[in-house]
């Protein structure tokens, strides 16, 4: 896990997910040491966030078990 006190604010990134499905899904960042995101995204929007490189996006859907970990280095906005 990496710690936020290590990580310069002014570093972050600003990333984009699309939930191209039909399902409401959870998204989350757990993988920063004192530091938590958690939005609903409904079906077909957007989510903009800003986070460290290192982050790691958890999407989670009606399935409980599945959860896919995407690198908000594959994020990235241009």
């Amino acid at each position: 896990m990496v710690s936020l006190s290590k990580v310069d604010s002014r570093s972050f990134t600003l990333c984009c997910y699309i939930n191209r499905t039909n399902k409401i899904q959870i998204g989350r960042i757990t993988n920063i040491d004192q530091w938590y995101f958690e939005k609903v995204i409904f079906p077909q929007k957007r989510l903009l966030f800003e986070a460290p490189p290192e982050a790691e996006l958890e999407i989670h859907a009606n399935d409980r078990d599945k959860t896919t970990r995407i690198s908000c280095k594959d994020l990235l906005v241009e």
